[in-house]
């Protein structure tokens, strides 16, 4: 054999050793971290337990000075396999609890009142909606995740959305005008319309004086067609004051603290709450669920 030929197998041995080495410290490596993993799994569930052992005695102790004697509770008579049945019915109930509302709230009904709807009043789910025409919160709503809620559902013929007052007059001074406009131009027909006006030019009217923001109501009415002098006298002679006092009252029964907040549901299978601004996709979620209810 040449010396070239040595030198050749000589570097494809090494070659063999060292893809062997390498192969070697791969599956050792692999096996600790899998054992580290199974340390960790371990750990994270010996960890969970302890923890759930520890909330059933405070909840015991808890009860006891709460004047609720737990009489038939003896540890010495847990057997394990009860235990983890405990450990198991408890970890799906923090797992539930820590899902995006989507039970039925213990409310049975929630009025719509007699007020505005958009869409279809027979469709089978509503949406009712307590806003607040000045609330930028409530403009982000109507902007961003309304125009696909109509398109997805609202036009189909499955939602429609009912509009309740809810103006938090100490901080929005204009919302309780904006809130007359809108009812003004539902009596001509045009709720939608003037809704839409309100929100989509908000900034304008919202840090006028209440007189310069009724003039600027005023203006959007004649030029979305309706009648002038009807609708301006709407405006100024408080006609809806009382309706919409009622709709706080209402809002406020059912635990509305803040706008935008929403109903989802009928009659007879309940609503599901939703507070805030939320994406389409939360909506989605819930409506989904309704429907298939």
């Amino acid at each position: 054999m040449s010396s070239e030929e040595i030198e050749a197998s000589e570097i494809e041995a090494s070659e063999i050793e060292a893809s062997e080495i390498e192969a070697s410290e791969i599956e050792a490596s692999e096996i600790e971290a899998s054992e580290i993993d199974n340390q960790k799994i371990s750990i994270k569930k010996s960890t969970f337990n302890g923890l759930i052992v520890a909330l059933i005695g405070i909840a015991i102790i808890a009860t006891f000075f709460a004047g609720v004697h737990v009489s038939n509770f003896d540890s010495n008579q847990v057997s394990e396999e009860e235990l983890q049945e405990a450990i198991s019915k408890l970890e799906l109930k923090l797992l539930q609890n820590q899902l995006p509302t989507g039970q039925p709230t213990p409310i049975v009904k929630i009025s719509a009142d007699n007020d505005p709807i958009i869409g279809d009043p027979n469709a089978p789910i509503s949406i009712i909606e307590f806003s607040d025409f000045q609330c930028p919160f409530c403009a982000r709503f109507h902007i961003q995740t309304l125009p696909s809620i109509l398109e997805e559902y609202v036009d189909q013929g499955k939602v429609k959305l009912i509009f309740r007052d809810f103006p938090i007059q100490n901080i929005h001074p204009n919302a309780l005008p904006a809130s007359v406009a809108a009812e003004c131009a539902n009596e001509q027909g045009k709720f939608k319309e003037m809704h839409d006006e309100l929100f989509e030019n908000q900034k304008e009217w919202s840090g006028v004086e209440t007189a310069n923001a009724v003039s600027l109501f005023s203006q959007y009415a004649l030029e979305m067609g309706l009648e002038q002098e009807v609708f301006d006298s709407c405006l100024t002679n408080g006609k809806y004051i009382e309706e919409i006092r009622n709709d706080l009252n209402d809002g406020r029964t059912y635990g509305v603290s803040g706008t935008p907040g929403f109903f989802i549901g009928n009659d007879q299978i309940g609503y599901v709450e939703l507070k805030g601004a939320q994406p389409f996709e939360s909506f989605k979620k819930v409506i989904d669920a309704q429907l298939n209810t």
